[in-house]
C-alpha cells in the first residue's frame, strides 16, 4: 500500500493534456454534456457496489441508499454531485480517473482538432467522461472513500491546466465519491438547480438509481423498456409517450420488445396518431433516441431506423455498445446497422398484424403516415414485407376513401390474369374521366389508383408482387386484355363499308399530317370504347406521370411525342372521316383534329398554354351553335 500520508502531484499524459487544452479553450457550445457523463459515472460506481453487494463482499457503510445527490450552489457558484457508489482508493484514483479517456482520446482529438467548430458536439460521442467537466469547471475537487472497511478518504484536485494533486483527508465521509465543481464565470448557469433538473431529465432520466436535485427527486419516469410488458399498464405507457413526445392524444400503437439476437437491444416505440411531417417539411427530423444502458447517447438518432419508418417515436437502449459508441467506428456501424434491420423487421410485422387484427386502425395509420411510409419504396431488403402493407384507393370503390390491399386485388384479379394495373391522375375524378380506364371498364378489371407523386416511383422500384407484375393502364398489353369477356354491354357498332375501310388509312395520314411531328404515329384505337381519342406512350415508354415528374425534375418544359390513337367507332370520329372523304384540306377538319390533339394533351397534363385551345372552342362553339339552330329551325 502507498504512504496515504503523504500528498502528491502528478502531471496528466501527454494526450491528455492535450485533450484538456481542447475542452477548456475550444468548447463553448454544448456544454450540459458533462453533467451526463458525471451522473453516467456515479451510476457506473453504484452498479459497482449493488454488484459487489449481491456476491456477498463486506462493504463500508452496507446500510447506505444507494442514490445520486446534485447540490447546485448559486451563492459560491458550485455544483456538487454526489454517489454512494463503490468509491475509489488512492492507487485507484491515480489508475482510473480518466480511464474512460484511455482508449477515446486520441480519436477524440483527431476530430475535435480537425473541426474545433463542432467540437463539443462529439465530446458526448467518445466517452471522455470525467474530462468533459472542465468545458464548466475552473476547478474541480473529488473526495472519494473506497467500500474497503479500512480505506481512507482520499482528496483529488486539479484546475485542468496540465496537473492534478492527491492527499488524504481528515474528513470524515461515508464510503462514496462527492465531485465538488468550481463553476467558471460563463458557466455559472450550471448553479440553477432548475438548470441542472433540465439536463438530468433530458439525458439521464432513466437511470435506475433516484438522482436528487437538492431535496427533490428528478428522475420520476421509469425505463419502461427495461420493464416486462405484462408488468405495465397502458395508463404508464400512455405517461411515457406523454412525456417523450408532449402529445396529450394517445398513441396509435405501442411497440415494446427486446432482442437477444444478433444484438442484443430494448425498445418502446409508438406509432402517434397525427403526423408532425407538417407539408413535407419535417420529414428529415425523425430517429429514436439511443440509449446505452439507460443513459441517453444522442436523441433522434436517425441510423436506427430508416426514413420510411420516421414516424416513429420512441426509445432504443443496448448493452452491446460502450458510451463511447465512435470509439471502434467500423465495429459500432455494424452493430447499429444490426439494431436498425432488427427493429425495421419488427415494425414491419406489427403493422402487418395491425393490418390483419385491426383493419380499421391500420386504416387510420395509413391514412395518416402513408406519404412518410411509401418512402420505403427503396428499401429492397424488405420489399415484400413493404409491398403487402401497401393500400390504393381503386376503381372497386364508390369514393376516394376506400382502400384496398395488393392481395386483395390479385383476390380479385381475372382468371389468368398477371398483371397489376394502375393508373395515375390528382384526383379521383380525374382519373375516372381518363380514356385509358375505357377497356378495363368493359373488362371488368380492377384499376388502382394512383394520386401521389410518389406513387410512381413505388411502382417503378417495387416492380412485382407474387409474381404479378405491375402495370400502367397505358402500357397494357391489349391483346391480352381482349380475351377476356366484356362485364359491360357493348353498344351497337355501325361497320365501315369496304370502301370505308379501304378509305380510312388516308385518314389516318391525313390526321398525321395535321399534327406533323408532335405526334409520334397515328393509329386505331384497341383501349377506346366512350372518347374519340387519346395519347399514348410509345410502347415499352415509362408512364405519363412519371415522364412528367422526370420533366420537373430537369426543368424540361417540352412536350413529349406521342402516339395519337383514335376510336374509329365513335360518332365525332365517323363524322370527321365523312368530312375527309368529302374536302381532306377542309378546315373545320384540321380545327377538330387540333382540338382533340390539344384535349388529350389537357388530359394528361401537358397543355402548358391554354389559350388558343379556348379560342377554338369558342369558334366551334359558334359554328355548332348556327348549325343547331339551323336543324331545329330555330
Amino acid at each position: 500500500m502507498p504512504d496515504t500520508t503523504q500528498t502528491n502531484e502528478f502531471e496528466f499524459k501527454t494526450e491528455i493534456k492535450q485533450l484538456l487544452e481542447i475542452i477548456t479553450h475550444s468548447l463553448y457550445t454544448s456544454r450540459e454534456i458533462f453533467v451526463r457523463e458525471l451522473v453516467s459515472n456515479a451510476s457506473d460506481a453504484l452498479d459497482k457496489i449493488r454488484f459487489e453487494s449481491a456476491r456477498g463482499t463486506d462493504l463500508k457503510d452496507s446500510d447506505l441508499p444507494l442514490e445520486i445527490r446534485i447540490t447546485a450552489d448559486k451563492d459560491n457558484k458550485t455544483l456538487t454531485i454526489t454517489d454512494t457508489g463503490i468509491g475509489m482508493t488512492r492507487d485507484e484514483l491515480v489508475e482510473n480517473i480518466g480511464t474512460i479517456a484511455k482508449s477515446g482520446s486520441a480519436e477524440f482529438i483527431r476530430q475535435a482538432m480537425a473541426d474545433k467548430d463542432n467540437s463539443s458536439n462529439i465530446i458526448g460521442r467518445f466517452g471522455v467522461g470525467f474530462y468533459s467537466v472542465f468545458m464548466a469547471a475552473s476547478k474541480v475537487v473529488i473526495t472519494t472513500r473506497s467500500m474497503a472497511a479500512d480505506a481512507a478518504p482520499i482528496r483529488w484536485e486539479s484546475d485542468g491546466l496540465g496537473t492534478y494533486r492527491i492527499e488524504e483527508t481528515a474528513e470524515d465521509m461515508p464510503r462514496g465519491t462527492s465531485m465538488e465543481i468550481h463553476l467558471k464565470e460563463d458557466a455559472e448557469e450550471f448553479a440553477d438547480p432548475d438548470r441542472i433538473k433540465s439536463v438530468i431529465k433530458k439525458h439521464s432520466n432513466f437511470i435506475t438509481f433516484p438522482i436528487f436535485v437538492g431535496d427533490d427527486k428528478v428522475n420520476t419516469i421509469p425505463a419502461l423498456w427495461r420493464e416486462p410488458k405484462f408488468s405495465i399498464t397502458k395508463e404508464q405507457y400512455k405517461e411515457f409517450y406523454e412525456f417523450l413526445t408532449f402529445d396529450s392524444k394517445d398513441p396509435l400503437d405501442t411497440l415494446h420488445f427486446s432482442v437477444d439476437a444478433p444484438v442484443q437491444f430494448s425498445s418502446l416505440v409508438f406509432i402517434p396518431e397525427q403526423s408532425y411531417d407538417f407539408l413535407g417539411q419535417d420529414r428529415d427530423d425523425y430517429g429514436l433516441d439511443l440509449y446505452v444502458r439507460r443513459v441517453l447517447i444522442q436523441s433522434k438518432y436517425k441510423d436506427l431506423i430508416p426514413q420510411y419508418l420516421g414516424f416513429l417515436k420512441g426509445v432504443v437502449d443496448t448493452e452491446d455498445l460502450p458510451l463511447n459508441i465512435s470509439r471502434e467506428t467500423l465495429q459500432e456501424n455494424l452493430l447499429i446497422n444490426k439494431i436498425s434491420s432488427t427493429l425495421t423487421k419488427q415494425v414491419l410485422s406489427r403493422l402487418k398484424k395491425l393490418a390483419e387484427d385491426e383493419p380499421e386502425t391500420y386504416a387510420t395509420f395509413w391514412n395518416t403516415h402513408s406519404k412518410t411510409f411509401k418512402l420505403g419504396y427503396s428499401d429492397f431488403a424488405n420489399k415484400d414485407r413493404f409491398a403487402e402493407l401497401l393500400r390504393f384507393n381503386s376503381s372497386v370503390h364508390d369514393d376516394n376513401t376506400g382502400l384496398r390491399s395488393l392481395d386483395e386485388y390479385i383476390e380479385n384479379a381475372r382468371e389468368d390474369q398477371k398483371e397489376i394495373y394502375y393508373i395515375s391522375g390528382p384526383s379521383r375524378e380525374a382519373v375516372s374521366l381518363n380514356p385509358h380506364l375505357e377497356i378495363f371498364r368493359k373488362k371488368g378489371i380492377e384499376v388502382l389508383y394512383l394520386y401521389e407523386p410518389i406513387d410512381e416511383f413505388v411502382m417503378d422500384s417495387v416492380r412485382t408482387y407474387k409474381e404479378f407484375t405491375f402495370t400502367a393502364t397505358e402500357h397494357a398489353d391489349l391483346e391480352a386484355l381482349g380475351k377476356y369477356e366484356n362485364k359491360d354491354e357493348e353498344k351497337p357498332v355501325q361497320e365501315m363499308s369496304e370502301e370505308e375501310a379501304v378509305d380510312f388509312p388516308g385518314f389516318l395520314e391525313r390526321i398525321k399530317a395535321i399534327l406533323g411531328d408532335r405526334a409520334e404515329d397515328v393509329r386505331v384505337s384497341k383501349r377506346l370504347s366512350a372518347s374519340p381519342a387519346c395519347l399514348v406512350s410509345p410502347d415499352g415508354g415509362i408512364s405519363s406521370q412519371m415522364q412528367k415528374m422526370m420533366q420537373m425534375i430537369t426543368k424540361d418544359t417540352s412536350v413529349p411525342k406521342k402516339v395519337f390513337e383514335v376510336n374509329q367507332d365513335h360518332s365525332l370520329i365517323r363524322n370527321l372521316f365523312r368530312i375527309f372523304k368529302a374536302d381532306a384540306e377542309d378546315p373545320y377538319l384540321t380545327q377538330t383534329i387540333e382540338q382533340l390533339y390539344e384535349s388529350s394533351l389537357l388530359m394528361d397534363g401537358y397543355l402548358s398554354d391554354p389559350h388558343a385551345m379556348v379560342g377554338r372552342i369558342n369558334d366551334l362553339l359558334e359554328k355548332s351553335s348556327g348549325w343547331y339552330t339551323e336543324i331545329n329551325k330555330i
